[in-house]
């Protein structure tokens, strides 16, 4: 069945390897000053950056840089750039990087003229924004979160060691978004495949919901199958452009909101990493990746339909002779070594968490779930079994 729903999304969207051609055009339609958002050195090696740069001049823009924006985007950092729009009067805030850089500068939009803490405010209390924000555009070098193409912004505060994420209203979303899978060839295969896992994550919180009999359910099963075909040939080819061509554009349209549309969904897993990330800066793909599995075989018996067609549709298993539980539980299983086919780490001590740390971290996340509700108990049950 499909519920009611209403959809909209503003963001252009320039896909292919002459992409940035139209950058220029686009630069016309925003005033004279720009804030350039960017990680570290990546955009220089590959040449990017001064083709921004050079483009950003012959439109005569003043540009303003914050550089060095981290895998997970921190409160200090997005109140830096909060400052620089105000100091610089600045028209348009330019995205050029991944997830993170693209979270933050929305963050940043959202942030500059707000009268309050904005954290608080926005990513706590999840209040209606009220007050200015700066249009943002982006220059996409990493798939994975669809930053470039929805109105959400995830940013940790270190001193309160919390990973809240918040989606805005569509006037967040970026205007426009420039996607050359070209970009995404020198980004090390350890990032490759958390984006990767952060998309499948997206589609999988999304595909398990109580709606069976659902046009987007039949949409994430082919976005899934293509991200899962693509990543096997990137892996054996990096350079591959098809393969990365698909996996940009299964990222973008993993959480645009058309593979949530009529559906209920259920974020626990993005929950319960978005707190592993606060105490142990993991890559959000690969955090995801560890949580996901344990999760699942906790919770699937309470949706176990939606499991098993997950399993048939989307891994192909073998269903002669087996029962609904052995269906779903090998199609789980199916999953898993998958994440191990990547490369992904499997344990939350692989990625610096201590036995210590875990019932903190299960008892600042937020209770909840889509089949079944979970508690802070079990969620910590669920992290002693990822450790």
């Amino acid at each position: 069945m499909i519920y009611d729903f209403e959809f909209y999304n503003p963001t252009k969207i320039y896909f292919g390897k002459n992409a940035l051609d139209s950058l220029e055009k686009e630069l016309k339609n925003y005033g004279e000053n720009v804030l350039l958002v960017y990680g570290k050195a990546s955009i220089k090696k590959i040449g990017l950056y001064d083709k921004v740069i050079n483009a950003l001049e012959s439109t005569g823009k003043k540009v303003t840089e914050l550089s060095g924006i981290k895998s997970n985007p921190t409160y200090n950092q997005m109140m830096e750039g909060a400052r620089l729009v105000r100091e610089n009067n600045i028209d348009l805030i330019l995205a050029v990087g991944g997830g993170s850089v693209i979270d933050v500068s929305k963050g940043i939009s959202v942030s500059a003229y707000c009268e309050e803490d904005p954290f608080e405010k926005y990513w706590e209390r999840f209040e209606r924004l009220d007050n200015k924000i700066v249009p943002v555009a982006s220059i996409l070098t990493m798939a994975g979160t669809a930053s470039e193409m929805n109105a959400g912004s995830v940013i940790t505060h270190e001193a309160k060691m919390k990973k809240e994420g918040r989606v805005f209203c569509s006037e967040v979303n970026p205007r426009f978004s420039i996607l050359n899978p070209e970009y995404t060839y020198s980004v090390p295969k350890i990032q490759m495949v958390s984006g990767v896992f952060d998309v499948m994550s997206h589609l999988c919180e999304q595909y398990f919901s109580g709606e069976d009999d659902n046009t987007t359910d039949y949409i994430i099963e082919g976005i899934m199958k293509s991200l899962i075909t693509s990543t096997r040939k990137a892996l054996v080819d990096p350079l591959d452009y098809e393969a990365r061509s698909n996996i940009m554009w299964c990222a973008t349209m993993g959480l645009n909101k058309i593979t949530g549309l009529s559906k209920t969904q259920d974020w626990e897993v993005h929950g319960i990493e978005h707190q592993v990330g606060a105490y142990t800066d993991c890559p959000h793909g690969v955090g995801l990746a560890i949580v996901s599995i344990p999760y699942y075989k906790h919770i699937y018996s309470y949706g176990i339909d939606k499991f098993v067609r997950f399993a048939l549709n989307v891994w192909n298993v073998d269903a002669k002779g087996k029962t609904k539980e052995e269906i779903a539980q090998e199609g789980i299983q199916k999953m898993a070594d998958f994440i191990v086919e990547m490369g992904i780490p499997t344990k939350l001590r692989d990625i610096g968490a201590t036995e210590e740390m875990l019932r903190d971290i299960a008892f600042s996340i937020a209770e909840g779930g889509g089949y079944k509700a979970v508690t802070n108990e079990e969620i910590y049950e669920i992290l002693k079994e990822c450790y």
